[in-house]
C-alpha cells in the first residue's frame, strides 16, 4: 500500500484530488457488483503500460477492453522484441536528418522510443500471416484480437519473449479469453500488411478479418448480456480517440436503434485527457456532454483527470490494485 498512501496524503487538490476520487470510485463500482471497460488510446502498449493492465486483469478488474489497433500488436511488438527497441530522450532535438537516418535503419519512432521494425513487425507477421491463410484456406473469419489470441495461446512466439509474460496485457486477456473491442483496426501496422496480402492474393477473402461493423454487433450483445440495474458497466477512457468514442456508443445505440431501453446506462465514467474542450474536441468534452446524447445519467459517478496519461494512469491502477 506504499504508493496508494503517498497518493492520499500528498494527493489533495485540482487533478491530483480528481485522480483520488477517480480510483475511489472505480474501487466502488467493482465493489458494488459493477464491471469495467477500459479503454486504451494513443501508444499506451509502447509506454509499456501493460505491466499494470495485465495485473488488473488477472485480478478481474477490467472485463473487457476497447483499444486501437496499435495498442492491439504494440504489447506483442514489446514482448517479441523489446531488448531491440531504442530509447531517444532528446527527441524534441531531432533534425530531419536524424529522422531519415532511424528509417534508414528501420527504427519507427514513437516519440522517445523507435520499435525495430525487423524484430517486431516483421517477426509477428510471419506468424500472423500463417494464421491469415489458415483461416482464409477454411472459410472462418475472426477479429483481430482472435487472431492475436490463437498465435500467443499457441506458443509459437514463446522462443522470441524479451520481457517477463506477466508484463503482457494481450497475454494475461489471451488466457483468460477476456472481450476486446477493436474499431478501426485497420489503422495500424498489421492492418496495413493485411490489406497488402489480400491485394498480392495470400489472403483471397477480405472478410477473413472481421469488422468494425460486427464488433460493435459483438459489444452490443456483449453489453445488453452484462449490464443490468444491479451490475452496471463502467467506462474508464485512457486518452480520447476511436477506442473511448466507439464503444461508449453502443448505449445511446441499444436504446434508440434497437429499442432496447431497459439496458442501463454506463454506471461509471472517467476519462484521462489532456485535450482542450474550446477546440470543439469530442474527446475533451466534459462527462455532462455525455448525458445529451443518452450515453451517461444525470446521476451517473463522473471523473474527469486533464493531464498526461501515462503519468495518472498507473497511479489510478495502483490504488485500485491496492500497491
Amino acid at each position: 500500500m506504499q504508493v496508494t498512501n503517498f497518493l492520499r496524503h500528498h494527493f489533495r487538490h485540482f487533478n491530483a484530488a480528481a485522480l483520488i476520487d477517480a480510483a475511489d470510485g472505480y474501487n466502488k463500482h467493482l465493489a458494488d457488483g459493477g464491471k469495467m471497460m477500459i479503454t486504451l488510446a494513443g501508444a499506451m502498449s509502447t509506454a509499456e503500460m501493460g505491466i499494470q493492465l495485465a495485473e488488473l486483469i488477472r485480478q478481474d478488474k477490467v472485463q473487457i477492453i476497447s483499444c486501437t489497433g496499435a495498442n492491439l500488436e504494440e504489447d506483442i511488438f514489446n514482448l517479441v522484441a523489446h531488448d531491440f527497441y531504442e530509447r531517444v530522450p532528446n527527441y524534441r532535438d531531432l533534425t530531419a536528418a536524424d529522422e531519415q537516418a532511424l528509417l534508414a535503419r528501420h527504427m519507427n519512432r514513437v516519440t522517445d522510443t523507435c520499435i525495430p521494425e525487423e524484430e517486431a513487425m516483421r517477426r509477428l507477421e510471419h506468424s500472423v500471416l500463417k494464421f491469415w491463410e489458415k483461416a482464409d484456406s477454411a472459410g472462418e473469419s475472426y477479429f483481430p484480437h482472435e487472431f492475436f489470441y490463437q498465435i500467443l495461446l499457441s506458443g509459437e512466439l514463446e522462443q522470441y519473449y524479451q520481457i517477463d509474460p506477466k508484463n503482457s496485457w494481450m497475454l494475461a486477456a489471451a488466457e483468460k479469453n477476456l472481450p476486446i473491442i477493436c474499431p478501426g483496426w485497420e489503422d495500424s501496422t498489421l492492418g496495413n500488411i493485411y490489406a497488402g496480402h489480400v491485394m498480392t492474393g495470400d489472403i483471397k477473402n477480405v472478410h477473413t478479418m472481421r469488422t468494425g461493423i460486427q464488433y460493435m454487433m459483438y459489444l452490443a450483445d456483449w453489453y445488453t448480456a452484462q449490464a443490468t440495474d444491479d451490475s452496471t458497466v463502467g467506462f474508464f477512457q485512457i486518452g480520447g480517440g476511436i477506442a473511448g468514442d466507439f464503444p461508449i456508443c453502443v448505449v445511446p445505440m441499444l436504446h434508440q436503434d434497437l429499442g432496447r431501453t431497459s439496458v442501463p446506462l454506463w454506471g461509471y465514467f472517467c476519462q484521462i485527457s489532456d485535450s482542450t474542450t474550446s477546440y470543439g474536441s469530442y474527446s475533451g468534452a466534459v462527462p455532462n456532454e455525455k448525458i445529451t446524447w443518452g450515453k451517461l445519467g444525470e446521476k451517473t459517478p463522473k471523473f474527469i483527470i486533464e493531464s498526461d496519461a501515462t503519468i495518472v494512469a498507473p497511479l489510478v491502477f495502483a490504488i485500485v490494485l491496492g500497491q
